[in-house]
């Protein structure tokens, strides 16, 4: 089994981060056997396909590693690299672009979103960025890869493509790699809305929670959240019109790992009086530690640049093979 997964280099991370992706790839990692690999990438290249700050993308990548590195990624057990240190990444999309079709690129969704009515303005890469996805994956000939909804779409072009490639050149280079679908990794939303996905972009900072905030501000923020004047049933489905109290019972289940019908079961009866406190030492208790650690990596950032050399290095140890096969199956061995 081998399993690989990117996310963009943002800044700011907060629980909704944590607990829809980091903490699953902490959970996958723990769950590797010997010979299997989880590789998690920073997808700078990812990030180039809009308009960009160079200093803040450099910044926004180190703060990334060290957030999954403070979280629990061990660069010794899964290897953590950024993209754009692995130069195979970029020559095998170039590759396996003479083999997507713009048709396929053409239906994807998030193409159609993202650039909207502005399809002539937006970047190419903007367009392409689905085949880059695609090598992402096939280049370390991945097995599974962890998927959301909205990348679905996505992991079937990759499919689509390794198909295509091994019919075109008579090969059997690229396994079809399946999606690894978490049922753990629930929508974490706003502290004020709960009909609203919690963001950093949202202006109003009492909305979520930080990884970087401290115990007093994860209380206060906790305290504040927005919630309703009713006692806590006895079964989650009972809280299916009740969203901002469906979303603080789903943070207090996901920090401790229980199920939502068993802290159902603990406070039935009882009032947000009750369950805030509880969830905010929970919560603290969880998240502290993650945040001492992600200030002493910060307050040493070359450690955490030379963790990613360390795992690019072993990235590209994977990667060159299977682009060395690549360029052999279309006559660029000479």
């Amino acid at each position: 089994m081998r399993v690989v997964s990117g996310i963009q280099p943002t800044g700011n991370l907060h629980l909704g981060n944590y607990l829809g992706a980091i903490k699953q790839w902490v959970a996958m990692q723990d769950a590797m056997g010997p010979g299997e690999d989880c590789l998690f990438f920073l997808a700078d290249l990812h990030a180039l396909t809009v308009a960009i700050d160079p200093k803040e993308l450099n910044s926004n990548t180190i703060e990334m590693a060290a957030t999954l590195l403070a979280a629990g990624i061990d660069p010794d057990r899964a290897i953590l690299f950024n993209q754009a240190r692995v130069r195979e990444h970029s020559e095998l999309a170039w590759i396996l672009g003479g083999t997507a079709r713009t048709g396929w690129l053409n239906r994807m969704t998030q193409w159609k979103d993202k650039a909207g009515k502005n399809r002539e303005g937006a970047s190419v890469g903007l367009y392409t960025y689905p085949v880059l996805q695609a090598a992402d994956v096939l280049l370390y000939k991945a097995t599974h890869v962890p998927v959301g909804d909205d990348q679905k779409q996505h992991l079937e072009l990759a499919r689509d493509i390794a198909t295509k490639f091994n019919q075109d050149f008579g090969v059997e280079l690229f396994p079809l790699p399946d999606p690894l679908i978490s049922a753990e990794a629930p929508r974490i939303m706003s502290l004020r809305d709960g009909s609203a996905k919690m963001s950093k972009s949202d202006p109003s900072d009492g909305s979520r929670i930080n990884l970087i905030d401290s115990d007093d501000t994860i209380v206060q923020k906790l305290k504040k959240a927005k919630s309703d004047g009713d006692l806590l049933p006895d079964s989650f489905a009972g809280l299916a019109d009740r969203p901002e109290a469906k979303n603080l019972v789903t943070i207090y289940a996901v920090l401790s790992g229980a199920a939502p019908d068993a802290v159902m079961t603990e406070f039935a009866g009882k009032g947000f009086g009750a369950f805030k406190p509880a969830l905010a030492d929970l919560a603290v208790a969880t998240l502290g530690p993650i945040r001492d650690r992600l200030n002493r990596l910060l307050e040493d950032r070359s450690a955490v640049t030379e963790a990613l050399s360390k795992g690019a290095a072993r990235a590209t140890a994977l990667a060159a093979p299977t682009l060395a096969e690549a360029q052999r199956a279309v006559g660029l061995n000479i």
